[in-house]
Formats: structure tokens, C-alpha cells, sequence
């Protein structure tokens, strides 16, 4: 009994930012990746060194049109992130047969695996900019992840950093 007193008392105390973390992540939904996500991750020396954001579709949940009220909720969180924990940049895992992308781009842009990374990439190329324009300070890496859980870098052109 003791020890449940105790935790509610830890509970009780006021929320505090610690530390620093190296990252703000910003993944999909996608309940199949998740287990993989946390290993590549972790294999990536980011153990419990990020700070994570889901949007369902990723970058497109940041940055496309369909979904421009998650928008300013995914850049309040990066602005938090460097002011709380004094990220360094911005990591983004989108992955292959994504619902999303599906939904937003249509599934004839990533009816093969070409046409879905260069789909990626653009949107990684608007992201990428968003970002330099709202925090030149932070890189920004993005990668895909297939349904294997393996990850390809996801080139841009504007990549920061």
C-alpha cells in the first residue's frame, strides 16, 4: 500500500521539463510499425532521446493540404521540443502501403515502390522547407519504412544541415 501512496504523490507533483533530447520524431499512426519503429530507433542511438509526434501519414499529416489542421499542432510541437528539451533536429519515419498516402495523394502515386518514394520525397521536400523557414537551426532527416521494417533514407533536395 505504501508504494501506491508514493506513486500518487509523485503523481501529484508539478510536470517538469528534464534534460535534453536529440530528436523530435514524427511518425504515422499505423499500428503495424509500431514494435519496428522503436527498435530502428533505438538501433539509431535515440534510445529515450526523442520526442515523438503521430500523425496519421507522417509528413503528409504535417504538411498536405487534406490535413492542414494538424498542421500548426505538429510545428507547436517541434517549438516545444526545442524549448522543453533542447532538440537538435527533426526525424521523420513514413512508411510503405500508407493509408494515408493513399487517401491524400491517390494510389496511383505509390502503385510501386519508385513512384512511393518519389512520392515520399516531395512530400519530405515540403516538410523539409516548412521547416527551414520555421527553424533553420534544426536538420531534418526523413526516411521510409517498408512493412519488413527495414528504412530507406528518403533523399530531398533541401535537406538542412
Amino acid at each position: 500500500m505504501a508504494g501506491l501512496a508514493a506513486m500518487g504523490a509523485a503523481l501529484a507533483l508539478p510536470a517538469q521539463a528534464g534534460g535534453k533530447a536529440d530528436a523530435i520524431l514524427l511518425s504515422c499512426m499505423d499500428y503495424r510499425l509500431i514494435d519496428d519503429l522503436a527498435i530502428m530507433l533505438n538501433q539509431m542511438q535515440y534510445r529515450n532521446s526523442y520526442d515523438h509526434v503521430i500523425l496519421a501519414g507522417g509528413a503528409l499529416g504535417a504538411v498536405h493540404p487534406q490535413f492542414a489542421a494538424w498542421h500548426p499542432v505538429f510545428w507547436d510541437h517541434v517549438g516545444l521540443a526545442v524549448k522543453l528539451h533542447s532538440v537538435h533536429e527533426i526525424l521523420v519515419i513514413d512508411h510503405s502501403d500508407c493509408g494515408a498516402a493513399k487517401l491524400a495523394l491517390g494510389e496511383e502515386a505509390i502503385a510501386t515502390p519508385q513512384k512511393e518514394m518519389q512520392a515520399h520525397a516531395a512530400v519530405m521536400e515540403q516538410l523539409t522547407q516548412a521547416a527551414h523557414e520555421r527553424f533553420p537551426e534544426l536538420r531534418v532527416r526523413g526516411f521510409l519504412m517498408t512493412l519488413d521494417g527495414t528504412m530507406e533514407r528518403i533523399p530531398t533536395a533541401g535537406e538542412t544541415h
